[in-house]
């Protein structure tokens, strides 16, 4: 019986084999091109990758020796030919160098590019933006700064701070001060912001007559200030 099954299994294994030997050959023909091929492309990419990597190293390396011109140099070929996240990189290198030349209309330029790259991820646009009207803020109305950064100037937007304070700052501008000392005060509570610009914040809105702090001896401790000693009797002094 086990010579009969191993036969039996012969020969269905002769029949599979010459009914579909030639398909599934082609199949795995196939497979191994395509394993082949991604790794060819995966390889290449990767490669590619490193290159653009070690051209923007180049280029910061460039920067931190105080060479500026050279810096953009060295990026150009990643504004043409770089992926979009190498692109985007390059050009707020090469926005940096100019404000760092003096070059604030060319640095407005090259982060407006950016804010309106749909390529570039939204954070970076947000954040190109932000810079660019902070480039460009002299020669902005203040109703052109508060239209494009109102989406930012929110609280709970990872740019509120900044876009906050360029918002308010135009308030103050156009004369809305009521605007803009509410404003004040909302960033000088927020405790997720930078203390400078908490301290900034409270200031201006204590010269516009809002009050912008929550916890009196807390800031109190925080500048290093004591506290109002209390009387004797341990009631505080009037």
């Amino acid at each position: 019986m086990r010579e009969i099954d191993e036969a039996v299994r012969q020969d269905d294994a002769a029949r599979f084999f010459q009914k579909y030997g030639v398909t599934l050959g082609i199949i795995i023909a196939f497979v191994l091109a395509a394993l082949l091929a991604w790794w060819w492309w995966d390889s290449s990419r990767e490669a590619e990758f490193e290159a653009q990597s070690e051209t923007l190293i180049s280029g910061l390396d460039a920067i931190d020796a105080r060479n500026f011109e050279q810096a953009g140099e060295t990026v150009d070929p990643l504004i043409a030919d770089g992926t979009a996240g190498a692109r985007t990189s390059a050009r707020f290198l090469q926005a940096a160098t100019a404000l760092e030349n003096g070059e604030t209309a060319r640095a407005g330029e090259l982060y407006a590019v950016i804010a309106n790259d749909p390529d570039a991820p939204e954070p970076l646009r947000n954040l190109a933006l932000v810079r660019q009207v902070s480039a460009q803020f002299d020669t902005l109305d203040p109703e052109q700064v508060i239209t494009r950064l109102g989406d930012l100037a929110v609280p709970g937007n990872a740019f509120f701070g900044s876009a906050g304070e360029l918002v308010a700052i135009a308030h103050l501008e156009a004369g809305n001060e009521e605007e803009a000392g509410t404003l004040f005060a909302t960033i000088a509570k927020d405790e997720t912001q930078p203390e400078t610009l908490r301290s900034r914040a409270r200031q201006m809105a204590g010269l516009l007559g809002v009050d912008a702090i929550v916890d009196v001896e807390q800031l109190l401790e925080r500048e290093g200030v004591s506290a109002p000693a209390s009387s004797a009797g341990g009631a505080p002094q009037q």
